[in-house]
């Protein structure tokens, strides 16, 4: 279970309203207590902050905003301490514009070889006029800006301002070429020109990056855009049809020349060979995950290949409706992507670029109610879990006003969309009024919290048994004793059939603490061996049933309608009131349960 940890906003220790490393470092206990094992870190890395870090000048050094190195290894040490592993956001994509090697190229000649570390090419029309092509930018406009209106540094790159605002750089302004004008690829940003990756150079100084954060003590990388490192060789334009906006998600189908090209698997390859040889070294797991927003299955399958990465984020909850039937077909759907390659799902249900799950669900009570039953199923599924930081106390979305947002994406649309800030506010802590720890008391955050906030701290929650904070960590603890990771696919997993619509139901294999998966086809508990998992047998039939430690667990979600139906055992977590009586289960609409029955689990009592 992976927390991820959105720095600006998780907590200041030195009170300049915005989040820092030895803020985070002082608040793990409280992430052990909840129950993660481990944390996602989204950049620290010196940046003007154009796109809040994601706008990396030098991958290799702590920005000033958030520390230096040595409060990164401070934060690194303690987490190791206390059992959790660290994973690093890794920007592969693109680059600052701040970057020294952009800042040659812009004061490079035309065929200088460090004007191609970056896709800068001749403008289309009369003098170059046009972009090269017509790809558009995820955060609206076009993809490409001219080289001559680029902003210019001074080397090294400039700090950000004092308060996280981009520092400013200077244009070039006009000046007349001898051929055609010449444009530069950002796919974001203009402030994020993307990476060449058809130049040597660029690969080996990320591998020189990768070494750099492993030789440290990192447990692994979260790789930034992970589908869209390399583009079409020609550049050509994507095809005419409907324009994607800032709030699509799966891109590939709508623009097929900008992402998941295939020449992307030979860069993970060598980055698995890379972390693959640290562990051979130490015999120490690292991870590379990947954000791969690629919505086939099967293409989506090739990024988990056994020779590249390891994990990569299943996306399909993200946007799929609230009703059992989608998301039956979304948890299908990725169980078949990455069971194709023999390793498993990443499960996620919100991070720092969508809207938070309460407000995607509907927003107030309704939104509340359905989020936990959301957290609950999630929970109980098999592979492994991001967590975003806030969803644990089923924070909404942030109505940030027009004035506060800080989103690069508000300006870019043509303030069309809102942008990411609503995601981002800062966590409430503790007290009744902001910054509610977040800061010290005084200190305004960089992003507004809304006063109604105090009811959701952590201080709150913590004291309510009742609340969404405990609910998750009574699953989290559940899911730790008895729900360990053994094996992947169906084996672990059973659909129920035969239950109400609007229902989703299924069973798992819960192991007693100490307690091994059988060898074999496991039974239902109750049953003879006769009976397989998934299968129809007569009771008692085929040989007498082994013993095991291995009880079954049945999640079940009634979304948008309540429901009845027959499930004995014993209701260990419900996300709201439920009635049972040993025998017939009743759930409330938008409810979710774990029912337990067999040898496994002993010593968790219901919560209801």
């Amino acid at each position: 279970m992976f927390y991820e940890v959105y720095v600006r906003s998780f907590a200041d220790a030195d009170g300049d309203g915005v989040g820092d490393l030895d803020g985070v470092r002082g608040r793990l206990p409280e992430l052990v207590d909840l129950g993660i094992d481990g944390l996602w870190l989204t950049p620290f890395y010196r940046s003007p902050m154009a796109d809040h870090g994601y706008d990396v000048a030098d991958h290799r050094d702590v920005d000033p905003l958030f520390g230096d190195l040595a409060a990164f290894d401070a934060l690194l040490a303690e987490a190791h301490r206390l059992g959790l592993a660290v994973l690093v956001d890794l920007v592969p994509n693109h680059s600052s514009d701040a970057h020294p090697a952009f800042q040659t190229a812009l004061a490079a000649e035309p065929g200088d070889p460090a004007r191609h570390r970056y896709l800068i090419r001749p403008g289309r029309g009369e003098g170059g006029e046009q972009p090269p092509n017509n790809w558009t930018s995820v955060f609206g406009g076009s993809a490409w800006t001219r080289l001559d209106e680029a902003r210019r540094f001074p080397h090294p790159a400039p700090d950000q301002a004092a308060d996280g605002e981009p520092a400013g750089g200077e244009t070039a302004g006009r000046v007349p070429a001898a051929g055609p004008a010449e444009w530069y690829l950002h796919l974001f940003a203009p402030e994020q020109p993307d990476w060449n990756w058809s130049d040597p150079t660029v690969r080996a100084d990320h591998e020189e990056t990768l070494r750099f954060w492993l030789d440290r003590g990192v447990d692994g990388f979260r790789i930034d855009v992970s589908h869209g490192l390399v583009k079409d060789d020609e550049l050509r334009d994507n095809p005419a049809g409907p324009v994607a906006t800032p709030e699509t998600g799966f891109r590939e189908k709508l623009e097929p020349h900008s992402w998941d090209q295939d020449g992307v698997h030979e860069v993970y390859r060598s980055w698995r060979r890379l972390v693959d040889g640290y562990r051979r070294r130490d015999r120490q797991d690292r991870i590379l995950i990947g954000e791969t927003w690629v919505e086939d299955p099967e293409r989506l399958a090739r990024y988990v290949r056994p020779d590249e990465l390891h994990l990569t984020f299943s996306f399909s909850l993200l946007s799929v409706e609230w009703s059992a039937q989608a998301w039956r077909r979304a948890i299908v759907a990725a169980f078949t992507a990455t069971g194709a390659a023999g390793t498993q799902p990443t499960w996620v249900l919100a991070n720092h670029d969508v809207v938070r799950p309460v407000t995607r669900y509907g927003g107030g009570e309704a939104g509340l109610r359905r989020a936990r039953a959301a957290l609950l199923t999630v929970l109980a599924l098999p592979g492994v879990v991001f967590l975003y930081q806030g969803d644990e106390l089923g924070l909404p979305q942030v109505d940030v006003p027009p004035a506060a947002r800080r989103d690069p994406v508000w300006e870019r649309s043509g303030h069309t969309s809102p942008g990411r800030d609503g995601c981002r506010a800062p966590i409430p802590w503790s007290g009744t009024e902001p910054p509610f720890g977040f800061a010290p008391e005084g200190v305004a955050p960089w992003l507004p919290q809304p006063g109604e906030w105090a009811a959701l701290t952590v201080e709150a929650q913590r004291a309510d048994p009742a609340s969404t904070w405990r609910l998750v960590q009574a699953g989290l603890a559940f899911r730790h004793s008895h729900l360990r990771v053994t094996d992947v696919g169906s084996r672990m997993t059973r659909w129920r059939a035969g239950v109400p619509d609007g229902v989703l139901a299924f069973d798992r294999i819960a192991l007693a603490p100490g307690g091994r998966l059988p060898r074999g086809p496991w039974t239902v508990p109750g049953r003879g061996a006769g009976a397989r998992a998934g299968g129809r047998g007569r009771p008692g039939a085929g040989a007498e049933p082994r013993p095991t430690e291995a009880g079954l667990l049945t999640c079940v979600l009634a979304a948008g309608t309540g429901a009845t139906l027959a499930m004995p055992g014993r209701v260990m977590l419900a996300s709201g009131p439920v009635e049972h009586d040993g025998q017939t289960l009743a759930l409330p609409p938008d409810t979710a349960a774990w029912v337990v029955r067999g040898n496994g689990p002993r010593g968790l009592s219901a919560r209801r």
